[in-house]
């Protein structure tokens, strides 16, 4: 089968959001864009996707060590996770929280319009309501380790990019669930590896998919965006390691403006760069 995917050209730097703390995570909400930094207070900025200018700032209290943020459109709100919570945030700033009970790395929020938490000590993804009831814990297959990043696909399928340093194999899988049972179909990469070697990561930390099933994948440590079709097979380097100054940990993607927003950072410092893609 041949795949058409709208979102093809090389990504072209549109703008970089100011310097400051280092990014946790970006997300889109409406007509504005998220970017969650590394503080005590004020930890969220919000800034128009036209211009780009600061709009206001959200504290969330009691946060402790920020992981993730990202959005869902039909409650309106975005998610927040920091070591061992979860956070719901409403456009006006109210919050409300529940624990997770494991380290939550990162976030993504399927069609059931459910929360998704990638847990990697325990390898799980569980799945919460909107108001932090536990509806699932799903345990990836054995051969995931350090899972960083999970995306449910519209038929129930799971996209998940694992390894960190010291693993022997760093990649990306779709995985299928049946009942709490996983098993992966499909997969790309295989042990880790530092340079311009196509098809191989390096802590491949965070994903993106569009209306069609393309996915794109922050590789950290090769510093580059790599584009992969629905069967997880290579198509391009979105975002190449020229590009970011220093690493790409978080990605976000608008598709109705065509906008790629990926975090860059080293400490102490952090930034989103916007792509057109």
């Amino acid at each position: 089968m041949r795949w058409t995917c709208c979102l093809c050209t090389v990504g072209q730097v549109v703008h970089a959001l100011p310097e400051g703390e280092p990014v946790a995570g970006v997300t889109s909400l409406a007509d504005e864009v998220y970017v969650l930094r590394q503080k005590e207070r004020d930890q969220v900025e919000v800034y128009d996707v036209t211009n780009y200018r600061l709009q206001r700032r959200l504290t969330v209290p009691y946060i402790q060590g920020l992981t993730d943020i990202t959005s869902c459109e039909h409650n309106c709100c975005v998610y927040i996770a920091d070591v061992q919570c979860m956070y719901r945030l409403t456009v006006q700033g109210a919050t409300i929280g529940w624990a997770v009970n494991d380290y939550p790395a990162s976030l993504s929020v399927n069609a059931a319009h459910n929360v998704l938490a990638t847990c990697p000590s325990v390898r799980k993804v569980k799945e919460f309501s909107s108001h932090g009831y536990l509806l699932r814990e799903l345990t990836l297959p054995d051969d995931v380790i350090s899972p960083w990043h999970a995306i449910q696909t519209r038929n129930g399928e799971f996209i998940v990019c694992h390894g960190r340093y010291g693993d022997a194999v760093h990649r990306v899988c779709k995985i299928r669930a049946d009942g709490l049972h996983t098993r992966p179909i499909k997969s790309h990469g295989g042990q880790p590896c530092s340079g311009i070697v196509i098809g191989q990561y390096n802590e491949p930390r965070h994903l993106a998919v569009d209306d069609n099933e393309f996915v794109f994948v922050a590789d950290l440590n090769n510093q580059r965006v790599t584009l992969l079709s629905p069967t997880l097979g290579y198509i391009r380097q979105v975002v190449s390691r020229d590009d970011p100054k220093w690493g790409p940990c978080r990605i976000c993607l608008d598709i109705h403006r065509r906008r790629l927003y990926v975090t860059d950072n080293v400490y102490p410092a952090g930034r989103v760069v916007v792509f057109s893609v």
